[in-house]
């Protein structure tokens, strides 16, 4: 008995000099997320030093060097996962552009990812497209060293390329040139008659109808309308079209112009101005296969290292900006949140994760590719932390039945971090799971089963941000991130996680998905 009693007594030692480093851990994330917060650094230094990270960039290949050699620097585990290959890379140098003449401006313009730049300085006249063939053969000479404006709006795409769009673009000039017939007898009818019947519209719907037949021409490029701020995307074919390669890449550019300057432009084509329109867009392309990888900070359980935690952000990000927000904002808070838990002492008895995934912005690529690498870890993941929704605070976390004890213990030390900022744990819950992919990481996950759980956000102090303004366009800037909101997100994220990963049980999944 008294044997029994001693080895009680020893094992309730441990477990409490266990419970008092963790504690003392928490306590030191804390002070660290209120005194030494280093997450606005992190999102420089991606932002600002690196910039805009679209995969097969160098500026990508850079990034993930960087976050690589931080993890590193700070003891953890790293692991660099090849997420994928694209057939050729890109990288983006400045633009500008200009209207000569008397009423000479510059041009607020941008271009999507993976299109064709100019070939240098390049100045030329400007054309309306033409909608019917019959229009096409009236212009056609005018059109070697033009600039064309397209109809539609920018919507962030390019032209579309595929076999697809030219289905889709002949099928309407056919279509045009018999209301065009039609137009012509109405037009003669009205000259015999006397009548003022008016023509029939023309299909106008479907941008740069006569796309080939132009390149063929000469033109320099085509311009369309964008609402501002303005987005701008990729050329979808690098994925879907074998014939993208570095010998057959776009030869013309496909400007997105301020929708005010584009229709002064576009009155000045109609009243048959002589206007001289200047661009120098520097896109250039890399020879490929560019390879792309994940990134993953690894902090190893001492109790239950094959059960996992995971904290996500994407790494990559549009380069007509710097990605400041998406995903700097949410990956910065990530990187700084595992500087914090490997710093702090922490011993977690799971393994914790810290991923920055690859080409989430070109159909969660890296995302799926871990997945698929990683099918034995699925069933014994207990959340997947993921931040892809702009630098706002958390301030809740919805969870089933079954979580609720355990996380309004593992949150009760947020609310110690900022007075400012108070945390709720909601119950609620089962949840809907996806069947498809969705527009964040996580949904990768949440079709396996994965927990996903998100931390809950909002502008509290009201700064008036606005995430539609930021999303894809050329404000994803450094500056539109909040410090002290990112400030408080690391801190939330560091402390969650860490406490996920300290229970003495996995979480429960009853209750999770809707069945």
């Amino acid at each position: 008995m008294k044997r029994i009693l001693l080895i009680y007594a020893a094992v309730f030692s441990l477990s409490a000099t266990t419970l008092r480093a963790q504690d003392a851990a928490t306590k030191r994330i804390i002070e660290m997320g209120q005194t030494d917060n280093q997450v606005m650094n992190h999102l420089d230094v991606l932002s600002n030093r690196i910039g805009g990270r679209v995969i097969g960039s160098n500026a990508y290949d850079n990034a993930a060097d960087w976050v690589a050699s931080q993890f590193n620097d700070w003891g953890m585990e790293v692991e660099i996962q090849e997420a994928g290959t694209l057939p050729v890379g890109f990288n983006r140098g400045p633009w500008f552009g200009k209207l000569l003449g008397d009423k000479s401006m510059p041009l607020h313009f941008v271009t999507p990812s993976y299109t064709s730049g100019t070939k240098g300085v390049q100045r030329g006249h400007v054309v309306n497209e033409p909608l019917t063939q019959g229009e096409f053969d009236q212009l056609k000479g005018k059109l070697n060293g033009a600039w064309v404006l397209i109809n539609g709006t920018n919507s962030g795409w390019p032209v579309d390329r595929s076999a697809a769009g030219d289905s889709l673009r002949k099928q309407v000039i056919s279509e045009n040139n018999e209301t065009g017939k039609k137009n012509g007898i109405i037009m003669r009818d009205n000259w015999a008659n006397g009548t003022k019947n008016q023509p029939i519209a023309l299909r106008s719907d479907v941008p740069c109808l006569f796309y080939r037949e132009m390149i063929d021409a000469g033109v320099l490029g085509f311009i369309q309308s964008s609402e501002v701020p303005m987005r701008a995307l990729y050329d979808r074919t690098i994925m879907t079209d074998s014939t993208f390669t570095f010998d057959n890449l776009p030869t013309v550019c496909d400007i997105k112009l301020n929708e005010h300057q584009f229709n002064e432009i576009k009155q000045m084509v109609k009243e048959r101005q002589d206007i001289l329109l200047e661009f120098d867009i520097r896109n250039h392309f890399r020879p490929g296969p560019v390879k792309y990888h994940n990134v993953i900070g690894k902090i190893e359980g001492t109790e239950f290292p094959d059960e996992y935690v995971l904290a996500s952000g994407h790494l990559d990000a549009f380069d007509v900006a710097t990605g400041g927000v998406d995903c700097g904002s949410g990956l910065s808070s990530v990187i700084e949140a595992a500087r914090m838990v490997s710093q702090s002492g922490a011993k977690p008895k799971r393994t914790m994760l810290f991923i920055a995934f690859a080409g989430e912005e070109f159909g969660l690529l890296g995302a799926q590719a871990w997945v698929k690498a990683n099918p034995d870890k699925l069933d014994k993941i207990a959340n997947l932390f993921n931040r892809d929704g702009g630098p706002l605070p958390p301030v809740s976390i919805t969870v089933p039945k079954a979580m609720y004890a355990d996380f309004v213990s593992i949150c009760e030390p947020i609310n110690q971090v900022n007075p400012d900022y108070t945390f709720e744990v909601i119950e609620g819950g089962p949840f809907n799971q996806p069947k498809r992919l969705g527009g964040t990481d996580a949904s990768v996950f949440a079709m396996q089963g994965v927990p996903t759980l998100s931390l809950t956000e909002r502008d509290i102090k009201g700064y008036d941000f606005n995430y539609g303004e930021i999303w894809h366009t050329e404000r994803d800037t450094y500056t539109k991130s909040i410090p002290e909101y990112q400030e408080q997100a690391a801190t939330v994220i560091a402390i969650v996680t860490l406490g996920v990963a300290n229970l003495d049980h996995q979480l429960s999944r009853k209750g999770l998905y809707k069945k």
